[in-house]
């Protein structure tokens, strides 16, 4: 992927907690580059700096130092507004819990994104994207845990982002189930383009990527290329 367009790069990033007596680093100085168009895992340790690297690069959580760049938009630059701006228009994400609206149909809750994103699939193109054509009108509460993360899926992808951000996607399902995600998650990359990172800590998930990412006491440790990748029912779990 060296040969990719670079769609995030940070220099000398760093996310300091200042308790008072003690400065905690949950990011120190990290440089880093990801590509259009590669599926990228991040595997670490709690606390290693994986969830918090994430959030900056999605624009929910600011740096204490350093600087991010998004193509060539400075991220770091941005005021809340143009930080809400550039979520909208550029990024989807998937997180370990789904939240759904459990009171909104699994069409309604990807429609929510629908309504306010620039140039959206319709809600039911997302939904039969991540097989649950059948679904669309179950709430929540009737559908399974594997089925709520597709719904969740379907909601970040729908607005067609440009970088699609997850955060331990199969965290709280078994092990048939997280296999489904991560295959959608794959196809999702492969069909749209879509740039995806993937926060885990199954480091077999890390055979279906095109680079993982290795971190540790909130550093990037090392890096690694799959010349060969796996598909996801390949996976031991």
């Amino acid at each position: 992927m060296t040969d990719a367009e670079i769609v995030f790069r940070t220099r000398d990033l760093s996310k300091v907690y200042d308790t008072g007596k003690v400065k905690v680093f949950a990011l120190a100085h990290v440089d880093l580059e990801l590509f259009a168009g590669e599926l990228a895992v991040l595997l670490g340790p709690s606390g290693s700096g994986k969830s918090t690297l994430l959030n900056i690069l999605g624009g929910l959580d600011h740096a204490t130092e350093g600087r991010v760049w998004f193509r060539d938009r400075e991220l770091t630059s941005l005021n809340d507004r143009g930080l809400t701006r550039f979520r909208r228009d550029h990024v989807g994400f998937v997180f370990q819990f789904y939240n759904l609206v459990p009171s909104l149909t699994a069409r309604e809750n990807v429609q929510l994104v629908t309504d306010v994103a620039r140039n959206p699939m319709r809600p039911e193109e997302a939904l039969e994207r991540v097989g649950l054509v059948q679904r669309m009108d179950h709430f929540p509460a009737e559908m399974s845990g594997g089925e709520q993360q597709r719904v969740a899926i379907a909601r970040a992808v729908a607005k067609r982002p440009e970088v699609l951000l997850c955060d331990e996607p199969t965290g709280a399902l078994d092990s048939a189930t997280g296999i489904q995600v991560l295959d959608v998650l794959r196809q999702v990359n492969e069909e749209l383009g879509t740039s995806t990172v993937v926060i885990t800590h199954n480091a077999e998930i890390r055979k279906m990527a095109h680079r993982v990412l290795y971190f540790q006491d909130g550093k990037l440790a090392r890096f690694e290329t799959n010349d060969v990748r796996v598909a996801p029912a390949e996976i031991s779990w």
